[in-house]
């Protein structure tokens, strides 16, 4: 996405495209990794020499609420964060912490099973070992 690009997109969310929100997202829209704030806040502070964790973390909830960035909670006690794509779930490795983005997981949850609710959002999150480290196991 281009600059200008994401500039209108974050106007049109209501949201003010400052240098820091902008370069934010940028970083986060170069990355498949899931960071956290603090890896956000190590990796830009050197260019952005007023930037804070509070920052981070607040431009971050923004961006959440506004539905530009996904918040994905693991059985860790640490929030990951990335851009908004389409719908897939999370796998993260117990043995190396990596979360990988896999395909969708077809549930059994039909309409007659949630009558009565209204499903906005489906959040999948497996935990396991990867195939990298259970090679390493082998070795």
């Amino acid at each position: 996405m281009t600059q200008e690009n994401l500039q209108e997109r974050m106007r049109s969310l209501d949201i003010s495209p400052s240098v820091t929100r902008l370069r934010i997202y940028e970083y986060m829209d170069e990355r498949r990794d899931h960071p956290t704030v603090d890896q956000i806040y190590k990796a830009l502070a050197p260019e952005l020499p007023t930037l804070s964790k509070t920052t981070v973390y607040n431009v971050l909830s923004l961006f959440v609420e506004k539905g530009l960035v996904d918040a994905i909670n693991t059985d860790v006690n640490e929030k990951r964060y990335e851009t908004s794509r389409d719908d897939h779930a999370h796998f993260t490795c117990k043995v190396c912490g990596k979360i990988y983005d896999i395909p969708p997981i077809q549930t059994s949850y039909t309409e007659g099973s949630l009558q009565g609710f209204q499903v906005l959002k489906q959040q999948v999150n497996l935990c396991g070992i990867c195939p990298t480290c259970l090679e390493n196991k082998k070795e």
